[in-house]
């Protein structure tokens, strides 16, 4: 993998944004010969040798099997399975104002497993690792998008330390605040959810069992999502969605303090909470792009959506937009049709935005449910939480949601 040089750039793609969609996307196109080049604001590359090593790192996703197949098949899975993945066979779902509950396991979904979860880090050095050995990818660290400018031919992307970078292909991927969707005048429009996210990692009395868990209470829910770290099934990583004020106060508590919280507000389900590590709270707003894409530029991942982690879809959505907008690029190439043409970007988002726009409003429509101390409501979500428990076809329609299998796949992910 080259250094990019002083020198103006000429390639076939530009990626903005080197986090987990950015390098998945240029892996994707750079396993095919596309001259990429994978600009980051970051100096340097994580540290292989630390990552998925000691003490589980704070931000993890749920990744579905559908992206484990899109990461095996970009040869990431096996260095990721070498160092941290801990697999999920069953979920369990309760409110914690009645008696509804709803249980998933893979057998029920005809699946070896319902999903990993995954320290983001993880994914993001096997990913790099990957990328390292395409010669036809070229990483430019260090690099800050000053400018965004259209030529005949594609877009230039001007940096901070005046080098200037043009391609028939600008994708931005360079987060919920993209700096680049904002140079190209893309309106979006923003939500706040009213949450704050804390996040922190636990070790509890008793294991896992390789199950994840999310109860709803009245604040928001609380997620118990399994980590196994050297072979100790006892680890979970902590994802609880509540009002900032209360955000606020839990990530003021000591730390034993604040296990004695988990551990209350999870009715003691895994026995006593030890915290590990120090708890961070996460704003949640939901946003979503007027539009994906324009002549010779595109939006993926979270500068194009984010989502309300309640079924931990954000990292996979963002999975599936890298898969899908490689796959219409890679088709339109071998046509002879330049990667930035607008019909090949179209293609793209009429595929992506459909089914994440979807996904936004199920999100919301839950967010709002189990947000409310209606009793009508509470009633009528126990009620329906419970049915669903007992009718098999709505569970397994539910689960093929959740593991992924929605709408037409891309190759790389089926």
């Amino acid at each position: 993998m080259a250094q990019a040089g002083q020198e103006s750039q000429r390639c076939e793609a530009i990626i903005v944004g080197g986090g987990m969609v950015g390098a998945a996307l240029a892996a994707l196109l750079g396993e095919a010969g596309v001259a990429v080049t994978l600009l980051d604001a970051r100096p340097t590359l994580l540290d292989a040798e630390r990552v998925g090593r000691g003490r589980p790192a704070r931000r993890v996703s749920a990744l579905t099997p559908v992206s484990q197949r899109l990461l095996e098949g970009m040869g990431a899975w096996e260095w990721m399975r070498q160092r941290r993945v801990t697999p999920y066979r069953h979920m369990q779902v309760w409110d914690a104002e009645g008696s509804g509950e709803v249980a998933f396991s893979a057998d029920q979904a005809g699946v070896p497993v319902l999903g990993h979860i995954v320290e983001n880090d993880v994914v993001l050095a096997a990913l790099e690792a990957r990328l390292v050995a395409l010669p036809s990818v070229t990483l430019g660290l260090s690099a800050r998008v000053a400018g965004l400018n259209e030529t005949p031919d594609g877009r230039e992307v001007v940096l901070e330390d005046g080098r200037r970078l043009s391609a028939p292909l600008v994708v931005a991927a360079d987060g919920a605040r993209s700096p680049l969707r904002t140079l190209a005048g893309i309106e979006v429009s923003a939500r706040d959810t009213g949450h704050v996210a804390v996040v922190t990692t636990v070790r509890n009395a008793r294991p896992h069992g390789g199950v994840a868990r999310q109860v709803f209470l009245p604040g928001g829910p609380l997620a118990f999502l399994p980590l196994t770290v050297e072979d100790d099934d006892r680890y979970c990583s902590i994802v609880w969605s509540t009002a900032p004020e209360e955000a606020e106060r839990l990530t003021g508590l000591s730390a034993q303090a604040l296990g004695e919280a988990l551990g209350a507000a999870f009715a003691h389900r895994l026995g006593e909470v030890e915290v590990v590590d120090g708890a961070m709270a996460v704003p949640l707003t939901q946003r979503h792009a007027e539009c994906y894409t324009q002549r010779g530029f595109a939006l993926v991942g979270d500068a194009a959506h984010t989502i309300h982690p309640l079924a931990g879809q954000g990292v996979n959505l963002g999975l599936m937009d890298a898969a899908v907008l490689a796959e219409e690029v890679l088709a339109g190439r071998r046509r002879g049709l330049a990667i930035g043409e607008a019909g090949v970007l179209g293609r793209y988002a009429r595929r992506r935005r459909g089914d994440n726009a979807a996904m936004l409003a199920l999100m919301d429509g839950f967010r709002l449910l189990f947000g409310t101390s209606n009793p009508a409501l509470t009633l009528a979500r126990n009620l329906g939480m419970s049915g669903v428990d007992r009718l098999t076809p709505v569970k397994r329609l539910l689960m093929r949601q959740a593991i992924g299998h929605r709408g037409r796949l891309p190759a790389s992910c089926r």
